[in-house]
């Protein structure tokens, strides 16, 4: 399960955290952060965060964190452990016995202020994602304000949680429902979107009154890390937001984390193999669960699509991010009469992006977050040039000094793709475009819709009756129509069949983190 665990989209995890209102506690920092920052102080190398300190660790083993782009060293983290998950657990319940008693006012003001210092630490909080995630300078402050804008977003959704009064069928009663926080929330969160996806999970888990265990990543946990204290100097109460470290221990704290009774809810974001196993363990005592799970994102050109629209597109739904995105395009089905046009427009496209350090300006894409990941990519070109297809884009030359020990793998359009090739069935996670002739429209639904997955699926037309035939028919929980922005925090994020279930943004997302309760009293 180890292996499992370190899959495609792989999650890691840190430890207990609590916080103290508005003052900031001592703590012990790195004297030499790797990169420049205008807050040092947000360089966390002491992540025990019981009782609203940042402490150290000295009885634990280390693991190392390195740059993608370099390989060279960041910094070195606890490895905690099942027991120290276990002590992040029982303070996360017992810090909920008070916040969860908190007005909705209070936790509106708690999120208003922790959106106002992420804006405020923004430039900072993208250089520490850039640094061990490897994603580009544009990319990382992006994402910088996308978790602060669920914040926001859930700030307001605290002071919109109401019940209803129901008429009664009995006579001389009154009868309401009232909805209440469903206790302690595990956050399982992925490498690809640090701070955003802990955003994503823990800013609702606080508005309605729930407290949180976040299980950081192991290969990004420097950007959460910092989100996190910026939580503590918002004002968030000790003992409600709790973090566990580790890299060795991942199985067993993730089987705690799904067993432990006192935890009420689950949610996950990372692979449909590992969401499953998960789902298993939390069966046991029947936890709330969310699961946003793997994806396998078909891209359809309709042969009236505008072409340089659908490129700028593709390059978005493909290869923002290195392509290490749970929506990216992963098949791109072309009608064949502007096959031609498009795919050789896309490759000059593809070939005019920059591949670099992340940190540099200029750059698009950055490396890939680690070589597994480098593998699977060249893997699934391979086997899909063995099976006939093209590489249409340009050789790179060969990286030199420091970034010849990067994990990158150069963006690659490939042509003629046969829809046998192991691409149109896993999700690459990577820069690869895959491009497969298709004749009619209901050839290319039936092939989108060719998938156990079902998060995201794109397509481009400028035909208004084909954009509502066709988004009826495909089976994702997303659907862009010559647009790939689907992701905002006002807007429902979540997929169907094997990509899981629960929502995460958009108004009923906070649903997942309450229980409503109903209330009958006699008024005799």
């Amino acid at each position: 399960m180890l292996q499992a665990l370190r899959s495609v989209r792989p999650f890691t995890h840190t430890r207990a955290a609590a916080f103290r209102p508005i003052r900031i506690a001592k703590m012990t920092i790195s004297t030499n952060p790797p990169v420049k920052l205008n807050d040092p102080s947000l360089w966390i190398t002491n992540p025990s965060f019981l009782d609203g300190q940042w402490t150290a660790l000295p009885q634990h083993e280390t693991f190392d964190i390195t740059n993608p782009a370099t390989g060279e060293l960041i910094g070195k983290l606890p490895d905690m452990t099942v027991a120290d998950t276990r002590d992040a657990i029982a303070a996360a319940d017992k810090a909920f016995k008070t916040f969860s008693k908190t007005s909705p006012q209070q936790r509106a003001n708690i999120l208003e202020n922790f959106y106002r210092l992420t804006l405020e630490n923004k430039e900072d909080l993208a250089t520490l994602i850039t640094l061990e995630n490897g994603k580009s300078k544009t990319d990382a402050t992006v994402e910088a304000g996308f978790s602060a804008g669920f914040l926001q977003w859930n700030a307001g959704e605290a002071l919109r949680l109401f019940g209803k009064v129901i008429p009664s069928a009995f006579p001389n009663t009154k009868s309401w429902t009232q909805i209440e926080p469903v206790g302690v929330v595990a956050a399982l969160c992925p490498w690809n979107f640090p701070p955003g996806m802990v955003a994503r999970k823990v800013a609702a888990a606080l508005a309605v009154g729930c407290t949180s265990v976040i299980k950081v990543p192991a290969e990004t946990p420097f950007s959460v890390l910092a989100f996190v204290e910026l939580a503590r100097r918002a004002g968030v109460p000790p003992g409600v937001i709790q973090i566990v470290t580790t890299d060795k221990h991942l199985v067993g704290i993730g089987e705690e984390l799904c067993t432990n009774p006192l935890v009420k809810k689950v949610s996950f974001t990372g692979s449909t193999r590992i969401g499953k196993l998960l789902m298993q363990h939390a069966s046991g005592t029947l936890k709330h669960l969310s699961m946003e799970l793997g994806g396998n994102a078909p891209l359809i050109i309709f042969e009236d699509a505008d072409i340089d629209i659908a490129v700028k597109g593709t390059l978005v739904a493909k290869f923002r991010c290195s392509g290490q995105t749970c929506v990216c395009a992963n098949r791109i089905y072309v009608h064949e009469s502007i096959y031609d046009k498009y795919s050789a427009a896309l490759a000059a496209a593809v070939d005019k992006l920059v591949v670099g350090d992340g940190s540099q300006d200029g750059v698009n894409m950055g490396p890939l977050v680690h070589a597994r990941a480098v593998e699977k990519c060249q893997s699934h070109v391979d086997d899909a040039v063995k099976r006939g297809a093209k590489i249409l884009t340009k050789p790179r030359p060969k990286r030199e000094g420091k970034l010849a020990n990067g994990n990158f793998f150069d963006p690659v359009v490939l042509g003629d793709a046969p829809q046998d090739c192991l691409i149109a069935d896993e999700e690459t996670f990577g820069p690869v475009a895959a491009l497969i002739k298709f004749k009619t429209e209901e050839e290319a639904i039936r092939l989108a819709n060719n998938t156990d997955m079902g998060l995201a699926a794109y397509f481009y037309t400028k035909n208004q009756a084909r954009t509502f035939r066709v988004a009826d028919q495909l089976q994702a929980g997303m659907v862009g129509v010559n647009s790939t922005s689907i992701s905002h925090p006002t807007m429902p994020f979540g997929g169907f069949k094997e990509s899981g279930f629960g929502k995460e943004g958009g108004p009923d997302s906070i649903l997942d983190y309450v229980q409503l309760k109903t209330v009958t009293v006699n008024i005799e």
